[in-house]
């Protein structure tokens, strides 16, 4: 099953996908593209949409469709997980998360080895058109940071070791995808409960977030 994966680094659906690929030991071509290139998503989708994975010449753009199309022995269980009457409440935690998660990241991620200064620029012109100046979000991080404190504590309390399941599951994927951008704000620091699990998974899944460019 050759797969060619086009991907951010920082993006956290991208990341649920490297984070599956690794744990069902899938290799995988990993092309990272810079931020303000639409030409290359535009032709192989239509849209500037990532992640997009190329398998055995069918192209996917949806990280659950991607996870779906290379777990076909389904060791993520995910028809139980997107079938299960927590899912629509899983699904909220992490919209939730992700709002505090990105205005406390985005203004570091752009100063990563991803991004050249020209996707920098492109990056933080369309973020800041949703979410203000990057500049207010770092002044306003100790109110993001405060908003995280209740729904990481929750997390902690359903870990078991892996989110209420002695087995790593697609709930694992979605939900570490979304924390592990947290790890580049100096200012931030996890649960010890929620590090050790992350840890767990990274460990499970093989990953290393800046492979593509602190591993060369």
């Amino acid at each position: 099953m050759p797969v060619v994966l086009y991907h951010y680094v920082h993006c956290p659906f991208c990341v649920r996908v490297r984070l599956a690929l690794g744990f069902l030991k899938v290799p995988f071509e990993s092309i990272v593209l810079p931020y303000d290139d639409e030409k290359t998503p535009k032709e192989l989708t239509g849209k500037k949409m990532l992640p997009i994975a190329v398998i055995d010449k069918k192209v996917i753009n949806e990280s659950l469709d991607i996870i779906k199309a290379i777990d076909p022995g389904n060791l993520l269980q995910s028809p139980a997980v997107e079938n299960s009457p927590h899912f629509s409440e899983f699904e909220e935690m992490l919209n939730k998360l992700g709002s505090d998660i990105h205005s406390l990241a985005m203004p570091v991620w752009i100063w990563t080895p991803e991004f050249s200064e020209s996707s920098r620029k492109y990056f933080q012109t369309k973020k800041e058109e949703k979410r203000g100046p990057f500049r207010e979000l770092y002044f306003n991080k100790e109110n993001y940071i405060r908003n995280l404190r209740p729904s990481l504590e929750k997390i902690a309390k359903d870990l078991k070791p892996f989110y209420r399941s002695e087995s790593l599951s697609l709930y694992d994927i979605m939900l570490a995808a979304h924390l592990w951008g947290l790890y580049v704000v100096p200012e931030f620091q996890f649960p010890p409960e929620v590090h050790t699990y992350l840890q767990r998974v990274k460990e499970r899944c093989q990953f290393d977030y800046h492979r593509d460019f602190w591993g060369r």
